[in-house]
C-alpha cells in the first residue's frame, strides 16, 4: 500500500501574494492568518499579500511566512481527508513538519521561526557570509574541495539537495575561493545565492546557542506521525530528540537527499509538498524519477491534488 509523505519547502520559496488564494476561499486560512499575526504583533498576513518584496526577504519575515502558508496548506488538506503517515522538511520547513505531526503549537512555531531568523542574521553581518548553488560535481569532491579552502578562509557544504545539486555557505571570501575552484574541478554550474547570512553552516553556532535557549520556553509534545531530521536523516518521534536535532539543524548540514531515502525506506512513495513553491518536486525528480511529487500552494494546486487523491484511494 501507498504511503503519503507530507513535505514542507525552506526558504526562498517566498513570494508576494502567497496564500491570498487560500484566504479567500478557506476559513482555516482566515484563523490562522489571524493567529501568526497575533503571535508576532505585527501583520505577516499583509507582507505575504502585498509585500514589499524587500521586506518579504528578511529572514526574520521569510520564515514565519513561509511557515504559516505551508501549515494553512497542512490544515485545508486535512479538512478534505489527505493526512501524512510521515513528515519532513527542508530546513525552516522541519518547523512546518512539527506543526504538521502535532509536535509544536502554530503560534509557538510562528513566533519561534521569527526569531531563529533574527538569531541567523544576528550570527553574521550582512555581506560577511553567503551561500553558493553546485550543480554537476559530486558530494565528496565538494566536500574536500571545500575542506581545502577552508584553511584560508571558512566555508562548507550545507545543504545536500539532490544528485548533482550541493549548496556551499561560509565566508564571503571562502564561498568565492570555492565557487573558483569548483568550476575548476569541472562544475556545471556555481551561482552565488541571493541570501543574507551563510545559513546551517558553522557560522551559525551563535544562533543555535540562542535557540536552544527560546526552545526551552516552548512545549514540545512526542510526534503524533514520524518526522524525518534534517541533520541526521533519522525518524523522530520523541520530543527530546526533536529538540536536540532542531537545534544543531541551525548549524548543521541539510542532508535532504537522505531525509527522502528514509521516507521511501518508511514506505513513502508519494511527496506531497505543502507551502509556497515547487522546489521540492523538482529536488525528488532528481533523486528518484519513481516518486509521485504532488504540491499545494494554492487553490488550483490544491484541486488537482485532490482529484489525485480521489482517483487513487
Amino acid at each position: 500500500m501507498s504511503k503519503l509523505a507530507f513535505v514542507f519547502p525552506g526558504q526562498g520559496a517566498q513570494k508576494v501574494g502567497m496564500g491570498k488564494d487560500f484566504y479567500d476561499n478557506y476559513d482555516v486560512a482566515k484563523k490562522m492568518f489571524k493567529e501568526a499575526d497575533e503571535a508576532l504583533g505585527y501583520s505577516i498576513m499583509k507582507m505575504c499579500f502585498e509585500g514589499p518584496e524587500d521586506d518579504l526577504k528578511l529572514t526574520a519575515n521569510t520564515q514565519p511566512a513561509i511557515l504559516t502558508i505551508s501549515c494553512i496548506a497542512n490544515e485545508i488538506l486535512k479538512e478534505n481527508g489527505v493526512q501524512p503517515e510521515i513528515t519532513g522538511g527542508h530546513s525552516l520547513g522541519e518547523y512546518s513538519a512539527l506543526v504538521a505531526a502535532g509536535v509544536m503549537d502554530f503560534q509557538d512555531a510562528v513566533a519561534l521561526v521569527h526569531k531563529r531568523g533574527a538569531y541567523m542574521q544576528e550570527a553574521v553581518p550582512v555581506g560577511e557570509g553567503g551561500m553558493a548553488a553546485i550543480i554537476g560535481v559530486d558530494r565528496d569532491k565538494i566536500v574536500e574541495i571545500c575542506q581545502a579552502v577552508s584553511e584560508k578562509s571558512p566555508v562548507q557544504a550545507v545543504n545536500f539537495n539532490c544528485p548533482g545539486q550541493i549548496v556551499i555557505a561560509g565566508a564571503t571570501m571562502g564561498v568565492t575561493l570555492a565557487v573558483d575552484e569548483l568550476k575548476a574541478a569541472g562544475a556545471k554550474k556555481a551561482v552565488i545565492l541571493p541570501v543574507s547570512a551563510p545559513f546551517h553552516s558553522t557560522l551559525m553556532q551563535p544562533a543555535a546557542e540562542k535557540l536552544a535557549a527560546a526552545l526551552e520556553k516552548v512545549a514540545l509534545s512526542d510526534a503524533r506521525i514520524p518526522v524525518v531530521a534534517n541533520v541526521s536523516a533519522k525518524i523522530l518521534v520523541k520530543a527530546e530528540e526533536i529538540k536536540s536535532s532542531l537545534v544543531a539543524q541551525a548549524a548543521s548540514p541539510v542532508l535532504w537527499e537522505d531525509c527522502v531515502a528514509s521516507m521511501q525506506e518508511f514506505g513513502a512513495d508519494i511527496l506531497l509538498e505543502a507551502g509556497p513553491g515547487k522546489t521540492l518536486c523538482g529536488f525528488n525528480r532528481r533523486i528518484d524519477k519513481s516518486i509521485k511529487s504532488l504540491n499545494v500552494e494554492d487553490v488550483e494546486s490544491l484541486e488537482k491534488s485532490l482529484d489525485y487523491f480521489r482517483e487513487v484511494r
